[in-house]
């Protein structure tokens, strides 16, 4: 994989990491810049999740009781995702959590965290498990933030939690699998993934393969780049990093 890192290292303007894990080997086969801190933009939903999974799974809620005053971001995508959900104003915390990966839906992240107890009680639970990642009301603040190498680990105890406890876990690893931002190159059924941007930072973090047969797991994380509206080096390099991957991970 020095390849994908050397594919990274070509972005000219900004700091960069990653991280590739293959579960099958619990071995990381690749990292750079593990330590760099990146602001998580949407991709702090899946902290989200990941809270409200480990309150679920200590009974504190229930993934079938149901979060009231729902609204959705008319500029994300859950029409074209959940048309059936559309005008309900009451959806299980299950459908909730899910709709709200999938569709970086920032309402409906709202009303998940008011409903469990607030932005305080989420930060206070994700610090018993990653020092570095907080979470802020407003998605694009700079300060909703973490390092990859905790982005990693999350994102492993999610996938490892969703194969020794699927049904508790479904919620989270639906809405990855939903989530759309396709790659051209690589079968939408084999990048499981979330993607949070801001206009000069950006983070990948996903499964790349078929989701049984031992995906690559990655984060990927660049900062301080020019504005991506006007120049969008960083993401297309990342694109190219993404499809060697796929095409190494299928070569296996």
């Amino acid at each position: 994989m020095n390849e994908v890192i050397k594919k990274l290292s070509e972005i000219q303007t900004g700091e960069v990491g990653i991280i590739i894990y293959f579960p099958a080997e619990k071995n990381v086969i690749a990292s750079f810049n593990g330590d760099l801190n990146v602001p998580l933009a949407s991709a702090g939903k899946v902290a989200i999740g990941f809270v409200v999974t480990k309150w679920v799974q200590l009974n504190r809620f229930s993934w079938n009781e149901t979060v009231h005053g729902i609204e959705y971001d008319e500029k994300e995508d859950s029409k074209e995702l959940y048309p059936h959900l559309q005008g309900m104003k009451e959806l299980t915390l299950k459908n909730t959590v899910e709709v709200m990966v999938a569709c970086h839906d920032n309402l409906i992240a709202k009303s998940v965290v008011e409903h469990c107890g607030g932005w305080n009680a989420f930060n206070e639970e994700l610090q018993k498990f990653f020092h570095s990642i907080n979470l802020k009301p407003n998605p694009m603040d700079l300060e909703n933030s973490g390092n990859l190498n905790e982005l990693f680990i999350l994102l492993n105890e999610v996938y490892e939690g969703y194969n020794s406890d699927s049904r508790l876990w479904e919620p989270v690893v639906n809405g990855l699998v939903r989530q759309q931002g396709p790659i051209e190159g690589i079968p939408g059924h084999h990048l499981n993934h979330m993607t949070g941007g801001l206009p000069t930072a950006l983070v990948h973090l996903g499964m790349l393969g078929e989701f049984h047969q031992n995906p690559l797991l990655y984060v990927i994380g660049v900062k301080n780049l020019p504005n991506r509206s006007e120049n969008g080096e960083a993401d297309v390099k990342i694109a190219q990093a993404l499809r060697m991957m796929y095409r190494q991970k299928e070569n296996v």
